[in-house]
């Protein structure tokens, strides 16, 4: 199998020998990787190069930052803990350690993630940040990945270019921040910053902050300001469901799993509302409203996911944090919102989410939606796209739906794999080139 692999890389190498010295081409030919190429070190693309390499599929994963997990070790806050029970986070064929709590901090996730990588022999390719990849119909068809090295932060024009039969997509749907254009933006004279940069609360103790978005990022930013003596205030646009992190004992997420198993959805939704509105009490008396649609029936629909209270609603209660409407235009000082109201602020932070950055680098493929950057494909059939293309993490299902997709991919690459490997035993046979 291996001397089959080396053959495809051969051939590309030769052709391209041709091509400089016929065409007197500058570009040299691309690096031949004999398994799959992933896109992005994160836990994604850790779970497809673990499964992989179970198999005996060797990988190599290219990664624009210098670190494994760059979104979880960079841009998240300091008192970030997992949102669901660790059984549903680990990732494939290695469960977290006993002694880690149910909900694990930020830093254990982390080193779960290192000790991950170890186990495995994952050694990524870092400061690679992939600019192109188009799929070459030539020798059978073959992905060209075209990146630059990023030195010091710096994209230098240093460029490399890598050949493979598969290419995993595993940049994940948070691969870029999302801040809205608001009317005066350019003359808010405080501080504007998406949660991204966003680390602690405790540098804005006394000040008055606005938050702008209520996901679970924007609920917990709120607290760990509060908890920081700051004075926040929420902007809350749309709908937004609020359930407890725990019913009865177990966590809503697990509980909700278990239920499913059962009950037809709509059955699910009606009985977490009914303990949300016991445990919680009526949300829209504080301007928080629910949609019409229950939270699991919504998450399916459009991949919004329920904020899970982790006691941001008792702050909210009792009027450490404000719920405003939504935001009109900015002034030097002041937030004019849309029901006329004005306020003053020190800084406001943007917890407006992220979104894939795909189309910008993934070229001539019909898999992902230039809209939105992700599989135009449901799950759970987002994963597999056409001539060897894969994505992970892509579910709007969290580390559980990654680990879901990562097992697949594993399996189906395998089937191509051993096809290749039964080649090469043919070879041993009929073929004198196999004893070259």
């Amino acid at each position: 199998m291996e001397y089959l692999k080396e053959l495809e890389g051969k051939s590309i190498h030769d052709y391209y020998e041709h091509k400089i010295k016929k065409d007197k081409m500058v570009a040299p030919p691309p690096i031949w990787v004999p398994g799959p190429i992933i896109v992005g070190a994160g836990p994604s693309g850790l779970a497809a190069s673990a499964c992989l390499k179970q198999k005996g599929i060797p990988t190599l994963i290219l990664e624009r930052e210098a670190c494994l997990a760059s979104m979880w070790q960079l841009k998240t806050y300091d008192r970030l803990r997992l949102h669901l029970p660790k059984q549903f986070c680990q990732l494939p064929l290695m469960p977290f350690p006993n002694n880690f709590p149910s909900y694990p901090t930020k830093q254990q996730f982390l080193a779960y993630l290192k000790a991950y990588a170890e186990n495995f022999a994952i050694r990524p390719l870092f400061r690679r940040t992939v600019v192109s990849a188009n799929f070459d119909a030539s020798f059978g068809g073959f992905w060209r990945v075209k990146t630059k090295l990023n030195k010091n932060n710096k994209e230098e024009e240093e460029e490399e270019e890598y050949g493979c039969r598969w290419l995993i997509v595993a940049t994940g749907e948070n691969a870029e921040q999302v801040v809205p254009q608001i009317e005066g933006m350019g003359e808010f004279e405080g501080p504007i910053l998406h949660t991204s940069l966003y680390k602690s609360g405790s540098l804005f103790s006394g000040k008055n902050v606005l938050v702008v978005g209520c996901g679970n990022s924007g609920m917990e930013v709120c607290l760990d300001l509060s908890n920081h003596n700051a004075k926040p205030s929420l902007v809350v646009r749309n709908t937004v469901h609020i359930l407890p992190q725990q019913m009865l004992g177990k966590s809503t997420f697990g509980l909700s799993m278990w239920l499913l198993k059962w009950f037809p959805i709509h059955i699910v939704d009606q009985f977490l509302l009914l303990m949300s509105h016991l445990m919680l009490g009526d949300t829209s008396q504080f301007g928080l409203n629910r949609p019409k649609l229950g939270p699991l029936e919504l998450k399916n629909l459009n991949g919004k996911t329920p904020v899970l209270d982790v006691g941001t609603l008792a702050h909210i209660k009792s009027g450490k944090i404000k719920v405003c409407r939504g935001i009109k235009r900015l002034a030097q000082h002041s937030v004019e919102f849309v029901d006329g109201k004005v306020e003053n602020f020190d800084a406001i932070i943007f917890a407006t989410g992220y979104k894939s950055n795909v189309p910008s680098w993934l070229k001539g493929s019909e898999m992902f939606s230039e809209k939105d950057g992700l599989p135009r494909k449901a799950f759970p059939n987002g994963w597999k796209g056409e001539n060897g293309l894969y994505a992970v993490g892509f579910t709007k299902r969290g580390l559980l739906g990654a680990s879901i997709d990562a097992k697949r991919i594993a399996e189906d690459i395998e089937h191509s794999w051993k096809a290749c490997d039964a080649t090469h035993h043919l070879l041993d046979f009929t073929s004198p080139l196999a004893s070259s």
